[in-house]
């Protein structure tokens, strides 16, 4: 990915790949953030110095390999015409569904119309995971490229899991199976985009919907700092990190 104008139009689409199968990024952008105590959309609150989804983007940008991201708004929603040139180089469509899943089918049919081919592949990701590094995502790549199905970044539950019954511990869980689901989520843009259709709107992540088909998509290790900034106090932790890597 280079480092030119975010756009809304199809004139300025990053230059098509040699290879057969390119990889893209969608970064969902259109959520309201109620539960973060922010102001306005948490993905535009500032940590260390700049919007959240800005940290989110520039680790994108520095994924050479990328053909492109594709960030999905809500319509109306202006936050990108404002940085110009300041930003890398990503596609905006005020597409935003009232769902994270609709978002991102919607999101998946504006790669499509942008030149995107149903065989590539598509990495998406949480705008608030500001955290995300480019090893973490070429990891995720490297182990998922070659792949039939896809995977997703995870995270093995370090912590003892209780079943609640009315507010009291009913069960303790055995966690040596149990991992936490992160983004990003790597998938076929076709195999997603019918998964998704199959699925509706009640998934919480992509790979639910590659499950709900019957597919069963790669966990990849993540990192404990690939979390997703949540509520109040999770703004502070980020920003704590940010700065602590420079």
């Amino acid at each position: 990915m280079g480092h030119t104008t975010m756009t809304h139009s199809t004139s300025n689409i990053p230059p098509v790949s040699s290879q057969s199968s390119r990889i893209w990024a969608l970064i969902p952008c259109a959520g309201t953030g109620s539960r973060s105590g922010a102001e306005g959309p948490k993905q535009y609150q500032s940590v260390a110095g700049q919007a959240m989804v800005l940290h989110t983007l520039a680790a994108f940008a520095g994924v050479q390999r990328l053909a492109g991201a594709l960030v999905v708004v809500s319509e109306g929603d202006s936050f990108f015409d404002a940085l110009g040139s300041d930003g890398a180089t990503v596609l905006i469509a005020a597409c935003g569904g009232s769902t994270r899943a609709g978002s991102v089918f919607n999101g998946l049919n504006a790669l499509l119309e942008r030149g995107a081919d149903a065989g590539d592949w598509v990495m998406v990701h949480d705008a608030a995971r500001c955290l995300i590094t480019p090893e973490q995502i070429n990891a995720l790549i490297d182990a998922c490229v070659e792949d039939a199905v896809g995977g997703l970044l995870a995270l093995k539950l370090p912590d003892t899991l209780k079943r609640e019954v009315d507010g009291r511990v009913a069960q303790t869980v055995d966690r040596s199976d149990k991992w936490l689901a992160q983004t990003p989520q790597m998938f076929r843009i076709a195999e997603l985009r019918a998964a998704l259709t199959a699925a509706g709107d009640s998934v919480t992540d992509e790979s639910s919907a590659m499950e709900f088909v019957g597919k069963a998509p790669l966990l990849v290790e993540g990192s404990a700092q690939n979390f997703k900034v949540t509520y109040p106090q999770d703004f502070a932790l980020a920003q704590a990190v940010l700065l602590a890597r420079g």
